[in-house]
């Protein structure tokens, strides 16, 4: 076996990948196709960009995006310390600085050397030795090949939110609170009361979406987890108030009471001069994003530095085609990575391209495979991708119904999640400590 690795795209999947074999000692190749060309939803000529939120989800330990980031931490993982270094105020959640984050990845990655940057795009597969990360938006003759060898493929619509400048909201209307003053108070909030929300709902559901071309509206399927607010909202009146305009938790100063409906704003950089409309993603026409996201209060003159897109995604029938370890069944040197594999958000992306990273490293040191308990999130997440669950299968999130249940019954929740978390950190450091 030769003693070099290739590691196909430089998203966040890719650079985990490439670090992880390249502290292994293994000489690594990176191919990533910007700046040569782009997918819709990339703008940046640097790696492991940002498209979406900002957010990498809640720190606490008790959490599902807590727990797997500590146990990323926890297995030396790049991009937990290049966020935790570029972190921006968010409450509760790890939030960052989506261009600092990006810079400092590409400069570690640049910097390392046995990793060798090639700015390049491949149009075929490897033979073997390699991490294929190259995300949902792969490239049409990629795609093609990776059906090839694969069989069938599977996809979904995603969206992005739009992110508005600072100045030019107007914050006699909007407050900052996180949720339950967890934290710091790091979002701002658009109060609406029961009369402007019905309004912004109406507006909503009924305004015009940017049209799909024809091959993409037979196979049009969003995501649940990342949904176009306006989708969302057309399943009923009240949708919204029980999803991203949930006004449980937040206390408006103006009235002294809980608003009837509230849009919140995260930031998107430190210095608070962009901010990303939590819970938008969408796929209204541009005009109407203004002109509807306009009668939010606070946001009647907000200037719209990236408006919301939704782009088709595609993921592989991975409980068909890949093991724990996110090798290929019948190629098992060749291994896929990121949110191609079924897995779903930043940090899952992340977390499996350390797993098919460190696993490749072994291979090609004649050792046996990274296989991580299924009692740790990031255990149970690669269970989830190589055996699916009982309906059909769907990309998934980091989620503690993923996780098995303690010996002893614990009625509350967030005790029962810290618990089932702490024995997920437990089990990891055995692991670690018993590895060859």
């Amino acid at each position: 076996m030769q003693k070099h690795a290739i590691v196909i795209g430089g998203g966040l999947a890719g650079c985990e990948a490439a670090w992880q074999i390249s502290k292994a000692n293994i000489p690594v190749m990176l191919y990533e196709m910007k700046p040569i060309r782009y997918t819709p939803a990339h703008h940046r000529e640097t790696l492991a960009e940002l498209v979406c939120s900002n957010s990498l989800k809640a720190s606490r330990l008790g959490s599902a995006g807590g727990l797997l980031k500590t146990e990323m931490e926890m297995q030396g993982s790049l991009l937990i310390r290049c966020a935790k270094a570029c972190a921006v105020a968010a409450g509760g959640a790890l939030a960052v600085d989506r261009d600092q984050f990006s810079a400092m990845v590409t400069q570690e990655i640049m910097q390392n050397p046995l990793i060798t940057v090639i700015r390049k795009e491949i149009t075929e597969i490897p033979a073997q030795n390699a991490v294929i990360a190259t995300g949902p938006l792969t490239s049409e003759i990629l795609s093609q090949k990776i059906e090839s060898l694969c069989g069938s493929r599977l996809s979904f619509f995603d969206a992005a939110a739009p992110v508005v400048s600072g100045d030019s909201l107007n914050m006699q209307k909007i407050f900052l609170q996180s949720r339950y003053d967890r934290g710091d108070a790091d979002y701002l909030n658009c109060p609406m009361n029961q009369e402007q929300y019905e309004a912004f709902w109406n507006a909503l559901v009924n305004a015009e979406k940017a049209p799909l071309h024809e091959h993409d509206k037979k196979a049009f399927k969003v995501y649940e987890g990342c949904m176009p607010v306006e989708v969302l909202a057309s399943r009923g009146m009240d949708t919204l108030r029980f999803g991203c305009l949930k006004p449980v938790g937040l206390h408006d100063p103006a009235t002294g009471k809980r608003p009837y409906a509230a849009v919140q704003l995260r930031r998107e950089n430190q210095a608070g001069t962009m901010w990303n409309l939590v819970g938008f993603q969408t796929n209204l026409k541009f005009g109407e994003q203004k002109r509807v996201f306009g009668m939010i209060p606070g946001l009647e003159n907000a200037e719209f530095l990236r408006y919301g897109v939704m782009h088709r995604n595609f993921f592989l029938n991975s409980p068909e085609l890949l093991n724990p370890d996110y090798s290929l069944r019948n190629a098992e040197t060749l291994f896929f990575a990121g949110q191609m594999t079924g897995v779903e958000g930043y940090m899952e992306s992340a977390s499996s391209g350390i797993i098919a990273g460190k696993s490749l490293a072994r291979k090609l040191q004649g050792k046996s495979a990274y296989l991580l308990p299924e009692s740790t999130m990031m255990g149970a997440l690669a269970a989830y991708v190589s055996h699916g669950g009982a309906a059909e299968f769907q990309p998934m999130g980091a989620n503690m119904g993923l996780l098995p249940e303690l010996p002893e019954r614990i009625r509350g929740k967030q005790e029962r999640y810290e618990k089932i978390a702490q024995q997920a950190v437990r089990n990891l450091t055995e692991f670690l400590q018993n590895l060859e």
